[in-house]
């Protein structure tokens, strides 16, 4: 059930990724790193329709990791780039071809390989020391702090790249405060408001959202969703190895069959966020008809 949860938020997460940039794309670029830049968004219909799909993605995923281990529950988050191409494919009327198709089967193939080989399981089912929730958050803050100020000073083409791995990594920081959360529940709702990792969460997801607004903002998604769709899972097992003490299948053979499976999800993922149907429709409806797209003047003055 945390599994098929995991699943439904990722897809509800590749919803808000389509409605926000659909809103995101249309504001002007002097907006970037700016609160003017939120500022218009919210009286975007497609915005708040994507801020209501994450509304609905949190909920998921507080239920997911309820059940189930952050570093099983998280992963499955990267599924939400698959989705959104989909979606794209739907919103831009296109199709699919064999370069999306096969990046899909190898980026769901590695993720259930990372899954299957380290198959994490135990732990503390959110419970850890003070001293580990301070290192932990504290330096999980100074990276994204650090992307942060590189993406301010980075050319415009790596800004979108930069902002979106602090999403991401902020992404991953949120669930380990909603994995924290979870044994609240233990205690009935009202538990969940006396855990401090509750009001955590909240900053660190309203922290990820604005990162994501000038990630997508600064660029398209082929820029800043792979950073975005990687950073996340890799921070929250990170996250469950070290301070939740979830264990993972020993072995080299094992560590290193995850590792190559890790490799191929990245790989697929960078080709997926590349594809034509995440650029801007006019990209899109070059790419479906080539031919179409060429004015008969413009054909005339090519072939001259």
């Amino acid at each position: 059930m945390s599994i098929v949860l995991a699943l439904l938020a990722a897809c509800a997460n590749a919803a808000s990724n389509v409605l926000q940039r659909k809103a995101n794309r249309e504001q002007p670029d002097e907006l970037t790193m700016g609160l003017g830049l939120i500022a218009r968004l919210v009286r975007q219909p497609a915005w708040l329709g994507g801020i209501l799909a994450v509304m609905v993605s949190f909920v998921l995923m507080v239920a997911a990791l309820t059940m189930g281990d952050l570093a099983t529950v998280e992963p499955l988050i990267v599924l939400e780039l698959p989705v959104t191409v989909l979606l794209a494919a739907r919103l831009f009327n296109a199709r699919l071809r064999r370069r999306e198709w096969s990046a899909i089967g190898a980026m769901t193939g590695g993720l259930a390989g990372i899954i299957a080989f380290l198959a994490p399981n135990g732990g503390t089912n959110g419970n850890a020391t003070g001293s580990a929730w301070a290192i932990a958050t504290g330096t999980t803050l100074l990276v994204v702090a650090a992307l942060i100020g590189l993406g301010r000073k980075a050319p415009a083409a790596r800004r979108p790249t930069l902002l979106g791995v602090a999403a991401g990594v902020t992404f991953g920081l949120t669930a380990a405060f909603m994995k924290g959360m979870t044994p609240g529940l233990a205690r009935g709702f009202e538990g969940v408001f006396v855990r401090w990792q509750t009001y955590a969460m909240v900053l660190a997801g309203l922290g990820a959202m604005y990162l994501v607004q000038h990630a997508l903002h600064a660029g398209r998604l082929v820029a800043s969703q792979p950073g975005i769709t990687l950073a996340d899972p890799l921070v929250a097992i990170l996250w469950g190895a070290l301070v939740f003490n979830e264990r993972f299948r020993h072995g080299a053979l094992f560590l290193a069959l995850a590792a190559i499976s890790a490799l191929v999800m990245a790989a697929a993922s960078v080709a997926l966020a590349r594809s034509p149907l995440l650029q801007e429709p006019e990209a899109v409806s070059e790419v479906r008809d080539p031919v179409a797209s060429v004015s008969p003047a413009r054909e005339d003055e090519r072939v001259r």
